[in-house]
């Protein structure tokens, strides 16, 4: 029994021995083999790999994937002086894997070192430019140029910077504000001549359209003051030609005339001599004067 356990005991230590010198490397990981905390190899190819088992080998993965980085929001000064406030992300990975073991050990002490390469490279390029200069067709030419500065000041790290994208480009906030209020006074400075414009247009308009309304009523007048003209003008020619053919039935037709007007009501009264000729026709039973 005590030789079983003891054979058992030194299969499973073989065993081990075996598990602590073997080790797989994903496709997506690189490593380093250490001996005694030296690097002593570098392994980007994916597979079954031996070592010595601790602590004469111990081994450390990093990613061999693209990694993403994002910069805090810093404040750039165009060459124009219309501050900005800006901030990028970028695409990395690691190149030289024991570069950057010796540079920053891993992944979390290599971002902020990379994010204040990014954030150095992004005001030292945008501040040699104008502000609208980042809007403009020569957007491609200035972030190749921030990528290209980035990659150079990172590459101490054993990394490399692929390319970099600004994420905002915005002004500051008391800017902003002093912007806002100044379009504010603009469009209301405008809205008030557009105001005017139109309020001038608007007593032409009214001036024009009383000229005409009074022209036109005058014409108006005047034409009908000389149709009325030409009207009493024909009606007097035919009370006049009536007249000369019949001058006893045109007396007749006036005094009706007249007795119509000054007999109005059914309380009028007429105060004169009863030989007076305007009872001319109303003595005579058949209508006929007595002249």
């Amino acid at each position: 029994m005590t030789k079983g356990r003891i054979i058992g005991g030194i299969i499973v230590a073989i065993l081990l021995l075996i598990y602590s010198t073997v080790f797989i490397v994903d496709e997506r990981k690189q490593a380093l083999v250490l001996a005694f905390g030296k690097v002593d190899r570098v392994i980007k190819d994916p597979g079954l790999h031996f070592k010595l088992p601790a602590p004469f080998n111990t081994k450390i993965v990093y990613e061999q994937r693209i990694l993403p980085l994002e910069t805090n929001e810093v404040t750039i000064l165009p060459e124009d002086g219309k501050r900005r406030v800006a901030a990028a992300f970028a695409r990395w990975r690691i190149t030289d894997p024991q570069q950057f073991r010796e540079a920053v050990a891993d992944v979390d002490n290599a971002l902020p070192r990379l994010e204040k390469v990014l954030s150095d490279s992004l005001g030292k390029v945008l501040g040699s430019e104008s502000a609208d200069a980042v809007l403009s067709s020569k957007r491609g030419d200035i972030l190749q140029r921030v990528t290209q500065l980035a990659k150079t000041e990172s590459k101490s790290l054993g990394v490399e910077i692929l390319d970099v994208r600004i994420r905002t480009w915005f002004l500051p906030a008391q800017t902003l504000e002093a912007t806002y209020n100044r379009m504010v006074q603009d469009r209301k400075a405008v809205a008030l001549g557009l105001r005017a414009d139109g309020q001038e247009k608007a007593r032409k308009i009214r001036a024009i359209a009383e000229k005409q309304a009074v022209e036109l009523v005058a014409e108006a007048r005047r034409d009908a003051t000389t149709r009325m003209g030409i009207a009493d003008a024909q009606r007097n020619a035919i009370f006049a030609d009536a007249y000369g053919r019949d001058i006893e039935f045109f007396s007749f037709q006036r005094s009706l005339k007249a007795y119509e007007s000054s007999l109005k009501g059914g309380n009028s009264s007429i105060v004169m001599s009863p030989d007076s000729d305007f009872f001319e026709y109303l003595r005579d039973i058949n209508g006929a004067s007595n002249k």
